[in-house]
């Protein structure tokens, strides 16, 4: 078993190093360095996204807080139960997570919000090492190709037989579901590639599935 705890000094991947040194000069107040995942240690739930956003997870330090893809999401999360407000705006808004955990394939944030596959291939461990950790029927939401092939890249798994369809789910070994998901960006939705109703058709289900166990 690869295990490998999260590092919050990880400096592996010489871009995203020199890339958060050059953000940290210019924003000293943001968090700019790996985003840790965030929720609860035993999660029914377990979102994986793609990276932290420059002016959200990257400034405030959590997964999806103060950008725009974390307005959907945490409203969401908020009417189905697994969180206890609406919003995430910082560290210290008291926003708490019930039966669900959030993460992100790449922990730091990458130039243009990409990652290069060495990048999702280094920071893939850490991946790997929280899903581990689930339950064995835990629920994984993948927000993406990119979060989709990265958790199936954990798992030591083949794409071909699990490709990525938005609503899409997987079974996965020793029980666990992995579920997809259109990323819930300012793109994705502006464009009406992902609605609101897609989105919360996805987490009726997941409540279900959960149910059901």
């Amino acid at each position: 078993m690869n295990k490998k705890a999260f590092d919050p000094a990880c400096r592996q991947c010489p871009r995203l190093a020199s890339f958060l040194t050059d953000v940290k000069n210019e924003y000293p107040d943001y968090h700019a360095q790996p985003v840790p995942s965030f929720g609860v240690p035993d999660p029914d739930l377990l979102i994986v996204g793609l990276a932290p956003g420059m002016h959200g997870a990257n400034a405030t330090g959590r997964p999806f807080t103060g950008d725009f893809a974390g307005i959907l999401l945490y409203n969401t999360l908020f009417k189905y139960g697994f969180s206890n407000q609406s919003t995430s705006t910082s560290g210290a808004d008291g926003l708490k997570l019930n039966g669900c955990r959030i993460t992100n394939a790449v922990k730091c944030l990458p130039p243009q919000n990409k990652p290069t596959t060495g990048e999702i291939t280094m920071c893939n461990p850490y991946l790997r090492n929280e899903i581990l950790g689930l339950k064995h029927r835990a629920i994984i939401l993948a927000l993406g190709t990119i979060a989709h092939n990265a958790v199936l890249k954990a798992m030591k798994l083949k794409i071909q037989p699990h490709k990525f369809a938005h609503g899409a789910e997987h079974h996965l070994p020793d029980g666990r579901l992995l579920i997809d998901s259109y990323h819930c960006s300012r793109y994705n939705t502006q464009t009406r590639r992902l609605t609101e109703e897609m989105f919360t058709t996805v987490f009726a289900r997941i409540c279900e599935r959960i149910k059901a166990v």
